[in-house]
């Protein structure tokens, strides 16, 4: 199970002092699909790479599996089963996709093996198996090949960025099969922040960040409604206006 408690995020620009996260408190429980959601600018991406301990919490406390993880490091939070997809991919020069995959497992797979988890995310094995993970792919191709890394790691928790960002529509197809092979297989939490509809659709819970606060929490079938609706309000009055 993963807490968040009275945690606070601050940056400082321009202007001052800005809260991101505010004084937010959340609860996930464990083998959840759990996809996080609102307006832009609303602190979720900020709220994940907190978790992952990317960014350092200015205030509160991070708890996983009843373990205080707020100081700890992004590897010592990895060694404890919490893994992380970013919304736009590292690229590793000199490291080939079958290397990468074989470090996210933590075993010398076979070349088959790494193929499989390849073709799980709609990569032609043969073509990627040995390429760098480098300038020359793509985003989209990049963003697969990191999944496919998180499910060779195959974590207590993992945590994607919105895992859409340029894929394009057979590829968010096979990806939403993906997320559901995980979901069967691995029994662990899914942490997805996204606005897809799709992806809201397939989730146990959703929670609606706003001004880095908790805005809603439920089950999909209470909270995805109130979403749609507003989303059709929001885009009616503009039509309006």
């Amino acid at each position: 199970m993963l807490e968040l408690k009275n945690v606070t995020y601050k940056v400082e620009d321009k202007n001052g002092e800005k809260t991101i996260i505010d004084n937010l408190d959340l609860t996930i429980e464990d083998g959840k699909f759990v996809v996080i959601t609102g307006q832009n600018g609303g602190g979720k991406s900020t709220l994940a790479r907190l978790i992952m301990g990317i960014n350092p919490v200015t205030s509160g406390q991070i708890i996983y599996d009843g373990q205080d993880i707020t100081n700890l490091s992004i590897t010592e939070r990895a060694n404890l089963g919490l893994s992380f997809a970013f919304q736009q991919p590292v690229r590793f020069k000199g490291i080939k996709v079958v290397d990468l995959l074989r470090l996210a497992a933590g075993e010398q797979l076979s070349v088959s093996e790494a193929c499989n988890y390849l073709s799980n995310v709609g990569l032609c094995a043969r073509e990627y198996i040995q390429r760098e993970v480098n300038d020359s792919l793509s985003g989209g191709e990049l963003k697969r090949i990191e999944i496919a890394t998180l499910l060779a790691r195959k974590t207590k928790f993992s945590i994607f960025d919105e895992p859409e960002a340029g894929i394009d529509l057979w590829s968010f197809n096979n990806l939403i099969r993906v997320f559901e092979n995980i979901r069967e297989t691995i029994h662990g939490t899914i942490m997805i922040i996204s606005h897809q509809e799709r992806i809201l659709n397939i989730a146990d819970e959703i929670i609606v960040i706003r001004d880095g606060k908790v805005a809603n929490k439920g089950p999909k079938d209470i909270i995805l409604p109130e979403i749609l609706g507003t989303s059709m309000a929001q885009k009616t009055c503009e039509k309006i206006s």
